[in-house]
């Protein structure tokens, strides 16, 4: 099944967005802005001057008089700089502070993401909206908005004191706006769908690497290569054709703009001499107007050169807002959960593609307080049932329902606190291992709590061993903990969170038989009178059921004990027949049936 990328909100959201964020710190905006104002008309004083210098040389003057001028002058480059100077840094600060706010923002609407969207979806597409994406958005908010904002001011300004200072030789300016307007026009229209585009690619190619390097062993085991090489190359492909046109957008877009910028200087060269000539202008305003339109050049550079990095940001913040237009996978409605809490599936019917379900018509209760195997072969649909019954997807049709409200009806933070799915799969945060621990519970632990729960999956023996004990950093950095220890942690977590059903789906596979089974035994004293799911493959779970469920082709084909099924000689028994025989043979002692 391919990943199906994230929703992308559209221009109007965007912008919508972004000026909401903008005006949350209207006094930070009211700075910086008053900042390059000043800043930009402190640039307007020299081409004034230097007017009047070129005027006064050819009408006579004093050396004390051209003093004066190269004083003044030399005082407002001073001012200048001194002001762009502390417009960068509060426009920077400024940048950094929208950027945490969007970042924080971004992270609260990820976790809040209904897991089976996030599977859906897969892990190359989020981790480029998290990671390129964001680093796109602060080149943007540091670098790119504070150049664009003081262009922006002084190309208002040095036009404004162009018309101040000649509005007849000030015509030369409309030189540049036509080609500008078009070319724009033509470029905007193309990138951001071309910038889109690009980085959908990006996550095709982290998305096709992460899958290779996750089944990197299944890979090798099924000479499957070539084939991920071949996968790869495709992804690459892509990518360099999402490249190629929007480097074919820039190698058209720059040129025309770097025509544009020296053509208005020579026609406001010549066009001021004709106009001197015939006296309708002085050199005073011939210099001034031709040096405000050199001056020009230069923030209408950054202007069009930053343009392409608004483009780039402006894309990855449709990206990054797009995460909050995910539908919830559930419509919470109104709580009736009744004591006891049976867990029912009644006509249960779901498939991950549309007109291929996987389980096809599944009835089935769980009584409070029962242990409860499902057992099958692979592929068979027990991992899928699990998730239903753990509430991660919602049936296609028919109902999962505990007590009497479905699963799906129930808020996440509240269904997590009734239902929780443990699967192999786990993840180890950097940072020590009672806040490993305290993830669990909102309400905090004490040290006795996070010892008697470490106790019950077996590893208090080994956390006590470590160099810090429950304040040794583990993870990224810290200590490493094995794939097992890993899965430990995981399940502690879970005697922490405390729910009332709990779903297992291998989720000892990484121990060792017999260190499975004796944390099977453990945890079944420590979880006495809560609901109990496992899936397994390794039947001892199954024996040690009050009933179990045989899983076959999307169906409940048997349901009852061990000893019932053994005794109805079915696929059961069939099937404890050859793990048994399997497992006698590593270890006889220790699966009596």
């Amino acid at each position: 099944m391919s990943a199906r990328l994230l929703p992308i909100a559209d221009t109007a959201e965007v912008r919508t967005y972004a000026k909401s964020l903008i005006v949350r710190h209207p006094r930070e905006l009211i700075a910086t802005l008053g900042l390059y104002g000043l800043a930009a008309m402190a640039s307007l004083v020299g081409p004034r001057l230097l007017g009047e210098l070129v005027q006064n040389a050819q009408n006579g003057t004093t050396t004390g008089a051209i003093n004066k001028i190269a004083v003044t002058l030399i005082s407002f480059v001073i001012i200048q700089t001194v002001l762009t100077h502390y417009a960068y840094r509060a426009a920077a600060r400024f940048g950094t502070t929208l950027l945490a706010e969007l970042r924080e923002e971004f992270v609260e609407k990820v976790l809040a993401l209904p897991l089976s969207t996030v599977e859906n979806a897969g892990s190359g597409d989020l981790i480029n909206r998290a990671s390129r994406d964001i680093d796109a958005l602060r080149r943007t908010s540091q670098f790119a908005v504070p150049t664009v904002l003081i262009a922006i001011l002084t190309i208002a300004f040095t036009i404004g004191a162009t018309l101040l200072t000649s509005p007849l030789l000030s015509l030369s300016i409309l030189v540049i706006v036509l080609p500008i307007l078009v070319s724009c026009r033509w470029y905007l229209s193309r990138a951001t769908a071309g910038y889109l585009r690009e980085s959908a690619a990006y996550a095709g190619i982290t998305d096709s690497l992460s899958a290779t390097v996750d089944g990197a062993t299944t890979i090798e085991a099924f000479g499957l290569q070539a084939r991920r090489v071949t996968h790869a190359d495709d992804a690459i492909r892509e990518s360099y054709k999402a490249e190629r046109y929007t480097l074919g957008l820039r190698t058209v877009f720059f040129p025309i703009q770097e025509f544009t910028y020296a053509l208005p200087v020579a026609i406001s060269l010549l066009f001021g001499g004709y106009a001197y000539t015939r006296g309708w202008a002085n050199l005073a305003q011939v210099t001034a107007v031709t040096l405000y339109i050199q001056q020009l050049s230069n923030p209408l550079a950054q202007l069009l050169d930053w343009l392409d990095t608004l483009q780039v940001g402006g894309a990855s913040l449709a990206r990054l807002l797009g995460v909050a237009q995910v539908r919830p996978d559930r419509a919470v409605g109104q709580r009736a959960v009744a004591d006891p809490r049976k867990l029912i599936a009644a006509h249960v019917r779901f498939g991950y593609l549309e007109n291929r379900d996987v389980l096809h018509g599944v009835d089935l209760t769980v009584h409070p307080g029962e242990r409860f195997a499902m057992v099958g072969p692979s592929g068979a649909g027990k991992s899928t049932l699990g998730r239903l019954l753990a509430g991660i997807h919602g049936p296609r049709t028919g109902s999962v329902e505990l007590g009497s409200a479905p699963l799906i009806e129930l808020p996440l933070d509240e269904l997590r606190g009734e239902v929780v799915l443990v699967t192999q799969d786990h993840h180890v945060f950097a940072g020590p291992l009672r806040d490993n621990l305290m993830l669990a519970t909102d309400a905090g632990a004490t040290d006795e709590q996070l010892w008697a729960a470490l106790t019950g999956v077996d590893a208090a023996e080994w956390a006590r061993a470590l160099p810090e004990g429950l304040d040794t950093r583990v993870g990224s950095g810290g200590v490493a903990l094995t794939p097992p220890q890993a899965q430990q942690l995981a399940l502690a977590r879970i005697l922490l969170a405390n729910p009332q059903v709990l779903v297992l789906d291998e989720a000892t596979a990484l121990l060792d038989p017999r260190a499975a089974r004796h944390l099977e035994r453990s945890l079944s004293a420590v979880l006495e009178g809560r609901t109990v799911i496992a899936i397994a493959h390794r039947l001892h779970t199954a024996h040690d059921a009050d009933r179990v469920a045989v899983v076959e082709e999307g169906r409940i084909t048997e349901l009852g004990s061990h000893h019932e099924l053994i005794e109805a000689d079915g696929a059961y028994a069939r099937l404890w027949d050859s793990w048994h025989g399997e497992a006698a043979s590593v270890s006889p002692a220790s699966h009596q049936s």
